[in-house]
């Protein structure tokens, strides 16, 4: 079979075979990506319908943070410590370089404390203070995040302490009270009695949308129909091959015999 695929026609074929092969993987792999960007985007669609829960159904402080807790939307009610408040960075948002603001938020059904990210500023020197008196928050949960060397400078210009991560670690001997082991991108602060909040917002940081990404099916699809394609060229080729060189090895069998040859086999038989 080997002497038959080095014949001029079958070396051309697979010289074709060897681009449609190479075209088809990087089409199936151009749709699944197309599949996973859908994928998120429709995961980031349906993230702000997700039913919020209570915090306390989820986790408590000191608990070990729930498998299946990355990106729960969680609801507390409770108000912000006075004093605790630091700034995470270097931080990004939409292209931009700046700061994480954190405040600590006091749980009213628990007394825990659990770190909530308010928002993203560039400018430290003009973050607004944590919303006073009672609150009702809307989070999206996060494990608490590894150890990282806090940028060099000292504090920010507006006199908050510079972080480089969430280190819970770090928090529970800085902040009173029972710790969780959690920490929620904050997404919505709604003002109960009492409640005054700065009429300077901060902008939100969109929580990572965590095994909520999924596949567009569709797109999928399509990106294993052209690897289908691709392994079906390659067996169209080594069939018409193998065909080939069963044609040569009956042609070779059936070939006529010598005359002498017949003439010792019909001597013989007289």
């Amino acid at each position: 079979m080997l002497r038959t695929a080095l014949k001029p026609r079958w070396l051309g074929l697979f010289a074709v075979l060897v681009v449609i092969l190479v075209s088809f993987t990087w089409l199936g792999l151009w749709q699944l990506s197309v599949a996973q960007d859908r994928g998120r985007a429709e995961a980031a669609e349906k993230a702000p319908h997700q039913p919020v829960v209570d915090l306390t159904a989820v986790v408590g402080p000191h608990q070990a943070f729930p498998a299946d807790g990355s990106g729960r939307r969680v609801g507390a009610t409770g108000s912000y410590a006075a004093d605790g408040q630091f700034l995470v960075a270097p931080r990004r948002l939409g292209g931009r370089a700046g700061y994480w603001v954190v405040s600590p938020f006091v749980v009213d059904s628990t007394g825990g404390t659990l770190a909530v990210v308010r928002g993203f500023t560039s400018d430290p020197a003009s973050v607004p203070p944590p919303p006073t008196g009672t609150l009702t928050l809307v989070g999206s949960l996060a494990p608490g995040e590894s150890p990282a060397q806090a940028p060099s400078g000292g504090p920010a210009a507006g006199g908050e302490e510079v972080l480089g991560s969430i280190d819970l670690a770090v928090l529970v001997n800085r902040w009173q009270g029972d710790l969780y082991n959690a920490f929620a991108f904050g997404i919505e602060e709604r003002g109960g009695e009492g409640a005054q909040i700065d009429p300077r917002p901060l902008e939100r940081v969109p929580p990572p949308l965590i095994g909520e990404t999924g596949l567009s099916w569709r797109n999928a699809a399509y990106a294993l129909q052209w690897w289908i394609f691709a392994l079906f060229a390659a067996y169209m080729w080594f069939r018409m091959v193998r065909d080939d060189a069963e044609r040569d090895r009956l042609e070779a069998t059936d070939a006529p015999r010598e005359p002498s040859s017949m003439a010792s086999t019909e001597k013989s038989s007289t």
